[in-house]
């Protein structure tokens, strides 16, 4: 399943990337939402079937609510439901990769997304960041932190079990599958796998590539809305077993953040009241341990990847950018203002 809505430049691509699966889905099917342009026509061309939503305000969680229902009393317990972007171009391992992790403990095998070309400066900062992403899931194991939106693979027996919890309040979320009330609904369907007590996978084997942001502006409200969406995910669900190692996650990284900040600070009020402090031996060494590891967990991006996480000023603004969306997001939460879903 392929939800769109006016995705003419790109379903083509998107379609294409299943046709060369080594292992083809047997049905795709592009999930057409409110679409003004030649979506349909176009999916219809490429060999998929379309599904048109009806009346939906959901956006892509309420899509794919209405196609999942509709699908899902076709399917046995343990037939698989790939649900993938629009933007997104599966490797052609993936469906096959994902067939060959899943057991009784693995409920569904995300995939580890990578920035396509193109972009400029801005986009080669967000392909260092995804493959980084990546090489820390290659270190874990390949335990998925988010089973993301680019693409996913579910056994349908664990789709019908996340809509049977939410009836039952288990999990909040409305009464369907994706839940509505989240601004990132595929950071919140992953802590609803995992609480109903299945393991989220993404293996190497499960590549997408996927769009990078063009600008800052559309950069900022796409980091906004997953920070602020991660950030309520957490406050929804509470404190559990299953919470507990994001609610880390999110501690370390603002106070990250934070320590990283008063640094600056610190470094830049020391230099204009008694100037430039010199080398110390000891944080020279703390600072090249730092640079090798920023280079090393590139190298796969190339040697353009390479000499930008060398030179760190580049990396330091962006890291500075993803500062202010944490604080921004967390401000946000703390005075319950309304974060709206900007489509990007």
């Amino acid at each position: 399943m392929i939800p769109a809505h006016n995705e003419a430049d790109r379903i083509g691509a998107a379609i294409d990337g299943l046709r060369d699966q080594t292992r083809r889905p047997d049905l795709v099917v592009v999930v057409c939402d409110n679409c003004t342009d030649d979506t349909a026509e176009i999916a219809v061309a490429h060999g998929a079937q379309v599904f048109h939503t009806q009346g939906n305000t959901h956006k892509k969680a309420g899509a794919l609510n209405q196609a999942i229902a509709w699908m899902l009393p076709h399917l046995d317990d343990r037939d698989l439901l790939l649900v993938q972007d629009a933007d997104t171009v599966l490797d052609p391992w993936f469906a096959e990769t994902a067939l060959g992790t899943f057991n009784r403990k693995v409920g569904a095998v995300g995939g580890v997304f990578y920035g396509e070309e193109g972009g400029g400066l801005l986009g080669l900062l967000q392909r260092m960041e995804f493959h980084r992403y990546a090489w820390e899931l290659e270190r874990t194991g390949g335990k998925a932190q988010v089973l993301t939106g680019t693409g996913t693979m579910f056994r349908a027996r664990v789709l019908r079990e996340v809509r049977t919890a939410r009836r039952a309040g288990v999990i909040g979320g409305g009464t369907s599958y994706y839940s509505l009330a989240s601004l990132t609904e595929d950071d919140e369907m992953t802590k609803a796998v995992k609480t109903l007590g299945y393991r989220a996978m993404s293996p190497a084997g499960c590549a997408v590539v996927t769009e990078v942001m063009p600008s800052l502006g559309k950069l900022w409200h796409q980091r906004l809305r997953w920070q602020r969406g991660a950030l309520e995910n957490l406050r929804d669900y509470g404190w559990t077993k299953v919470t507990a190692r994001y609610f880390m996650q999110q501690f370390l990284m603002g106070f990250g953040a934070l320590s990283f900040l008063i640094y600056l600070t610190y470094m830049a009020t020391f230099t204009s009241l008694y100037g430039w402090p010199g080398l110390s031996p000891f944080w020279t060494a703390i600072g090249l341990i730092f640079v090798v590891e920023k280079t090393v967990s590139v190298r796969r991006a190339g040697p353009k990847a390479v000499l930008v996480a060398a030179l760190m000023v580049p990396e330091m603004l962006y890291d500075l950018f993803q500062h202010a969306v944490y604080f921004t997001s967390l401000w946000g939460l703390v005075r319950r203002s309304e974060e709206k879903w900007v489509a990007t």
